[in-house]
């Protein structure tokens, strides 16, 4: 049965606060290491102890961070396996911030996160920690990251930041594994002083398993929980690997009167100045050994930063550029009025079916276009079927007429 749609109305450019991510990214992040004392459920990188011998030196680093800020200033975020397994990570964060970048970083919950390395962090000029938080307990956190002892040294982490007020950003990876938590979790974020819930659906790549996800109808039930706790919470809200979280919030946006409408739904960042990022489409990630790709979750490499131009390579590898160009989205999302805001993961299709052009594997809307073909298949269909059955009560007829 076809649902409510909505049309988004006005320019997309407006919608996306004119930034052209046809030639920019709007967020590049760097692997910095595949290197992690944990070993979670979900992982994309397949984290391993110990560092790899080809990961990027100190001084390609370098390089890399000159290319990034060549790239109009995106936010930077350090990512891994664990970012403070580099020995250089002090030395890399404070040049990035030399060059004009505002550098977040994802670091794991380990005892490497110690007050003196938070500190150290405020004072090169970390902008942001996005720590991972992926239950209220600490059963159900430790029992995702496979390490005994990683809520406490995340919740440390936290404390922490805090005291040095370095901003704190929670990213939670949702499977069927805390599927259930989610009401406490944000019952708990919300007692935290933290800028935003970055959250995050499962991908079946590197560790993820398909098996782990959750269904459409569920990613329904919490983009729906996340706008309405977004509407009352002192944080924002934002998601990764679902964007179609962008069309529930146009949705909801619709069903309220424009003078009942809160100031923090119309400034929403899915919806305004980052309306449409995707992979590859504002998107950038360059792996610990310099693969160029347009996502974490969509490991397909476009070149690599040793041998290619970062820049050129975003800007004119086919790749990123099927990934940019709407009009080449298959199956529903091809037709969705909702793809310049959406366009579906790239990177679960491709993790799902071989092809990152194909629909968006866990989305239950039916576009606009599709429900008026729907509905036009049926009037056919029903105009056919009844054809035949007036056909057949004029033969009876004629019979009644000859056989008296």
């Amino acid at each position: 049965m076809c649902r409510a749609n909505f049309r988004p109305a006005g320019d997309s450019n407006k919608l996306m606060g004119h930034l052209n991510f046809q030639e920019n990214p709007y967020i590049a992040i760097w692997e910095t290491t595949r290197a992690c004392d944990l070993a979670c459920l979900h992982c994309r990188a397949e984290a391993i102890k110990w560092r790899h011998p080809l990961e990027l030196t100190t001084q390609e680093s370098v390089q890399l961070i000159d290319q990034i800020s060549q790239c109009g200033k995106p936010l930077f975020v350090l990512t891994g396996g664990d970012p403070m397994k580099r020995v250089d990570l002090m030395e890399l964060i404070g040049y990035a911030v030399q060059t004009g970048l505002r550098v977040a970083m994802t670091p794991s919950g380990t005892p490497l996160m110690t007050r003196q390395a938070v500190t150290q962090l405020k004072d090169v000029g970390l902008s942001r920690l996005a720590v991972s938080l992926d239950g209220s307990t600490g059963n159900i956190h430790d029992r995702f990251r496979q390490v005994p002892g990683s809520y406490g040294w995340t919740m440390d982490c936290i404390k922490y930041a805090h005291e040095v007020s370095l901003p704190i950003q929670i990213n939670t990876a949702v499977s069927r594994h805390n599927l259930h938590d989610l009401p406490a979790l944000a019952d708990l974020l919300l007692t935290m002083s933290i800028t935003l819930w970055s959250v995050f659906f499962l991908v079946p790549t590197g560790r993820g398993k398909a098996e782990d996800g959750i269904s459409a109808d569920d990613y329904e039930r919490v983009f729906q929980f996340l706008v309405d706790l977004y509407l009352k919470a002192p944080f924002d809200i934002k998601t990764t690997a679902a964007p179609h979280y962008r069309r529930v919030l146009l949705q909801r946006l619709k069903d309220i009167p424009a003078q009942q409408c809160p100031k923090k739904l119309l400034q929403a960042g899915p919806i305004a100045r980052a309306a449409g990022v995707n992979e590859g489409r504002g998107f950038l990630f360059i792996s610990h050994t310099g693969e160029i790709y347009p996502s974490g979750f969509l490991p397909i490499s476009a070149g690599n930063i040793r041998r290619n131009s970062l820049i050129d390579v975003y800007r004119n590898s086919p790749l990123f550029r099927d990934l940019r160009d709407t009009s080449k989205l298959k199956g529903k999302c091809g037709v969705c009025e909702f793809k310049k805001v959406c366009s579906g993961s790239r990177a679960r299709a491709y993790a799902m079916t071989g092809d990152y052009l194909a629909e968006e594997p866990f989305c239950s809307y039916i576009p606009r276009n599709l429900c008026l073909a729907e509905s036009a298949k049926a009037d056919a269909s029903r105009a056919e079927n009844a054809l035949p059955a007036s056909r057949s009560h004029a033969a009876l007829q004629r019979l009644h007429t000859q056989n008296p």
